[in-house]
């Protein structure tokens, strides 16, 4: 097998091992330079690499500059090589193209009332793969949920049905918004030890502040605790259970891709 061919397989190797454990990695291609132009190297973690882009020195900037990449949570942008470090001549015109790797985004959504039923629809179409589950069996049904993509889950008991859904919590929502408080308190328990990237809980700020309590009385983490977005959702307004839903997948959505949840006009009020 070529060198080319190894770097290849190593590259296949190391995208398949992120994939399966719910990692995070930056794929880098050389995609314009007086060499090596297709040249791939995967950045995972601070240093860890497979590949490389056919120079020791333009590895080295590339991996820095990966972590930047990875911090902004965008999924694909390509760059000159001097605007992101000083280069030799010789390649400073070289093009790199970033490309986030990792898990399709999923969904795990406790309680499938009105609110559960209208996000698991919502989030579908706009492309996450959902589990929605309830210990009322006749609440996940396909006969209530058509789309064989949503994954229904009838729970014996809500913490090992949360527990094993989630799963290592890379690139996982959790919206919990079940019927009652110890249902609350029971999936909470279970989605903080798993640590999801978004955690969200429903309800007023009375009922919300009761479950956080209980908690935190029960020793968790004051700083985990702070983490979750509870009531869960932006302040669209929601009445009706698709507006609630809607409100809370855009709260997702921006928690995912780094966004503020502000109004996209008001650059243009504030400067008349």
């Amino acid at each position: 097998m070529s060198n080319t061919g190894d770097q290849s397989s190593l590259i296949t190797e190391a995208v398949n091992r992120i994939l399966e454990t719910s990692s995070v990695a930056a794929l880098a291609t050389l995609v314009w330079a007086r060499e090596h132009v297709g040249a791939k190297m995967l950045v995972e973690g601070l240093n860890e690499r497979a590949g490389t882009l056919g120079s020791a020195m333009l590895d080295e900037v590339v991996a820095r500059h990966a972590q930047k990449f990875l911090a902004s949570r965008i999924e694909a942008a390509t760059f000159k090589v001097d605007e992101i470090a000083d280069a030799p001549e010789a390649l400073r015109d070289a093009r790199i193209l970033f490309e986030r790797i990792e898990p399709e985004p999923r969904l795990v959504i406790c309680g499938a009332g009105h609110v559960g039923a209208s996000l698991a629809r919502l989030a579908h179409l706009v492309g996450y793969r959902i589990t929605l589950i309830d210990d009322r069996a006749d609440f996940v049904t396909r006969e209530r949920f058509p789309e064989n993509e949503i994954e229904l889950i009838a729970a014996g008991n809500w913490s090992d049905a949360v527990r094993e859904s989630v799963g290592r919590g890379r690139s996982v929502a959790v919206a919990v918004v079940t019927r009652g408080h110890n249902e609350d308190e029971e999936c909470m328990r279970a989605v903080l030890a798993a640590r999801p990237d978004y955690i969200g809980l429903i309800g007023s700020k009375r009922r919300t502040n009761i479950v956080l309590e209980r908690l935190r009385e029960t020793g968790f983490d004051e700083e985990l605790l702070a983490g979750v977005r509870a009531p869960i959702g932006l302040d669209i307004g929601a009445v009706s259970p698709e507006e609630v839903a809607l409100s809370i997948l855009a709260e997702i959505v921006a928690e995912r891709r780094g966004g503020t949840g502000s109004s996209l006009s008001a650059w243009r009020r504030k400067s008349v």
